[in-house]
């Protein structure tokens, strides 16, 4: 199914006529129709006025399947990441927190996005300075990690009798 025939079968679906779609978008009646009959290929601009029109996501033009798509899984990320992100509510705030930036005037962004990498700045700096000290070990460390040890073997044990 190409994107025309897409186009006129949502437009069917919502009961609108071309001349509606017209009114609501700006494009022309005929524009509609080539789109329509395959005759004209849309530019995304031009797609995302259907969308808007149609109120529709504007996927459902490309993707012919029902319900939305799986987000993709990039290489570097594992599909347990992928749901503990889009599920978590702690992503959906940040995402809030970050669509306020849009509301910043760009001097205050830019004041902002320096600010926020001077402190990555001297964050890195201290992991470095953290990993460049020598690895002394004290009695403390030692006897916590003897400590530690000697609990998780006596868990194992347990877990093994019962």
């Amino acid at each position: 199914m190409n994107i025309g025939e897409r186009v006129r079968r949502l437009r069917r679906l919502k009961m609108l006529s071309q001349g509606d779609i017209e009114k609501r978008t700006g494009l022309l009646r005929c524009y509609t129709s080539r789109v329509e009959n395959g005759t004209t290929v849309p530019s995304i601009k031009t797609l995302e006025k259907l969308a808007r029109a149609l109120e529709v996501p504007l996927y459902q033009f490309f993707y012919d399947r029902e319900g939305p798509p799986e987000p993709p899984i990039f290489p570097w990320q594992s599909s347990v990441e992928r749901h503990a992100w889009t599920k978590s509510a702690k992503a959906v705030r940040t995402l809030e927190r970050l669509a306020l930036l849009s509301f910043m005037d760009d001097r205050n962004r830019r004041l902002l996005f320096s600010l926020a990498k001077k402190m990555a700045k001297d964050s890195s700096t201290q992991l470095t300075d953290i990993k460049n000290t020598p690895n002394s070990r004290d009695e403390t460390t030692s006897r916590r990690s003897r400590s530690l040890r000697s609990t998780v073997a006596r868990r194992k044990a347990e877990k093994r009798r019962s």
